[in-house]
């Protein structure tokens, strides 16, 4: 079965995949549905993230890569309803990014290259954004109430 990860700089050299940080764990989002990753990815470049790559790899492979990488993965399944704040970042990016601007260095010292790229997670709270514009924060809250 396939699943869909989203890969940054994906057939470099520097090719890495994005990751979470939540209470500690880095997960690794597989989602089954491709629109689902496609989505996701559209949030993180609507973030000023790096654009990923939304790439169909094997699940058994992802997840013994995973493991091996002391990585969690978590399937994320078509039609998913989060059950709780964490479970949120599962279908969207918090709203807080770690500074990625030199992810490849410091990652080619900590992990030769495998990306552990996260955002804030639950022991780190985001804190909202304003943008200030009155219409703009009204488009933002209908956009998250439809999660």
């Amino acid at each position: 079965m396939s699943v869909h990860v989203l890969l940054f700089d994906a057939g470099s050299e520097q090719e890495g995949i994005h990751s979470l940080e939540l209470n500690g764990r880095t997960v690794v989002l597989l989602f089954e549905n491709r629109d689902d990753a496609e989505r996701y990815a559209g949030l993180l470049e609507a973030q000023d993230f790096p654009v990923p790559t939304v790439e169909a790899l094997d699940r058994t492979e992802m997840e013994q890569f995973c493991s091996q990488s002391g990585y969690e993965a978590r399937f994320v399944p078509a039609g998913f309803v989060p059950q709780s704040p964490e479970e949120r970042l599962l279908i969207a990016p918090p709203e807080r990014n770690m500074d990625v601007s030199h992810w490849q260095e410091e990652e080619q010292e900590v992990h030769a290259g495998v990306d552990g790229r996260g955002q804030a997670g639950p022991e780190q709270p985001a804190e909202p954004i304003s943008s200030g514009d009155p219409e703009l924060e009204a488009f933002r809250r209908q956009l998250e109430g439809l999660l």
